[in-house]
């Protein structure tokens, strides 16, 4: 264990575009299994819940868990002024609130960057080192330690062998040059890199693998989070009805492709908060869809249209591309129930606003 830390609190916070709440989560249930921490809520992320956390924390909390959200530039740069972090985490820079940046990913990289600028410098970080944007980040002048998790490139915290099936995903992982094994109750690559980022501060902070196994199979998973359920006719269906940005659009399709089922069927919202470039960032997710050889795909909610334009041009059969505007979700569910055959597997992803829980709820109903 680091010597600065065997005696400090640790407090972490953790931002980035996406995987907020699933790392901290991971974070906090590994470090309950030996201390009394203070987590904060899922989606309690605002500067105004980290000024309610200031007040609730007290000497009984041995470690901070929290996480810091942002839409505008400042706003994280407020987080650490109100509780100021030691241990620094940033799961990726993605395009969630790029409207609110002129459409600059640069701008959402500094944004995100004030982590690093208002934490304790001399502290630790912990980045994606397979995300490419994570590159834009301001750690020139961090004089703390850094270090990084990846699957794909060599890095401090490589995770390999990655195994997927109806559970969840297992991998491997060397620490102190031994290699282990761990699991997680979750579907898609991206959900590696928010456990590998809990391991690696677990790791620091010196705790041992047997108690990073415990708390990564106690851990809490938020409902309508790529939720894998198994109905009858052996028709999978996946839940993903939470957030809506392109990096987790593109990552529930590929916990799509990847589970079984001779048909897949992808049911997919509108995207919202990209301005003026809301056709080209649907039509990707089109191409997307496309690329990845989707037997169906079914659109809701008026921007979502040009997803299945993107398909089209693509090259997606056009009678397998079907839209429905919004508020016409009963025609959405009845044209699946006519459809969906036995041995399918469905994906429905969709932000919270527009309710595409209750297209899970009926094909419950329907198929199981």
């Amino acid at each position: 264990m680091d010597k600065d830390f065997s005696v400090e609190r640790p407090i972490i916070a953790v931002t980035g575009s996406s995987g907020k709440t699933t790392t901290k989560s991971f974070i906090a249930s590994i470090l309950r299994t030996r201390w009394i921490i203070f987590e904060s809520s899922d989606y309690w992320n605002r500067t105004d819940h980290t000024e309610k956390h200031q007040d609730e924390i007290n000497f009984i909390h041995r470690a901070i868990v929290l996480e810091y959200g942002m839409a505008f530039p400042g706003v994280i740069q407020k987080h650490c002024k109100i509780i100021q972090p030691n241990i620094g985490a940033i799961t990726n820079i993605g395009t969630a609130h790029i409207g609110n940046f002129n459409g600059d990913i640069r701008g959402i990289a500094a944004a995100k960057s004030e982590l690093i600028k208002g934490m304790d410098r001399d502290g630790h970080l912990f980045l994606n080192g397979d995300d490419k944007n994570s590159k834009l980040l301001h750690t020139k002048n961090f004089t703390g330690v850094l270090k990084k998790v990846s699957i794909h490139s060599p890095s401090d915290y490589q995770a390999k062998n990655l195994r997927y099936s109806v559970e969840g995903i297992s991998f491997d992982l060397k620490l102190s040059g031994k290699s282990h094994t761990f699991s997680i109750p979750y579907h898609g690559e991206f959900y590696v890199y928010n456990a590998l980022l809990a391991i690696a501060i677990a790791d620091l902070l010196g705790f041992k693998p047997e108690e990073i196994k415990q708390g990564m199979n106690e851990v809490k998973k938020p409902k309508h989070r790529l939720d894998v359920m198994q109905l009858k006719n052996n028709i999978t269906l996946i839940d993903d009805t939470v957030h809506a940005f392109p990096d987790a659009m593109k990552g529930a399709l590929d916990v799509l492709t990847k589970l079984e089922g001779e048909k897949k069927v992808a049911v997919l919202g509108s995207m919202a908060g990209f301005g003026d470039k809301h056709e080209a960032v649907h039509k990707e997710i089109g191409r997307y869809v496309a690329e990845k050889e989707i037997d169906y795909l079914f659109t809701y909610g008026n921007l979502s249209k040009n997803i299945g334009a993107g398909a089209r041009e693509a090259g997606m059969n056009k009678q397998r591309i079907l839209h429905f505007n919004r508020h016409y979700m009963n025609e959405l569910n009845a044209k699946l129930e006519k459809i969906i055959q036995p041995n399918w597997t469905i994906l429905i992803k969709g932000a919270s606003g527009l309710e595409m829980v209750d297209t899970v709820e009926y094909c419950k109903k329907i198929f199981g």
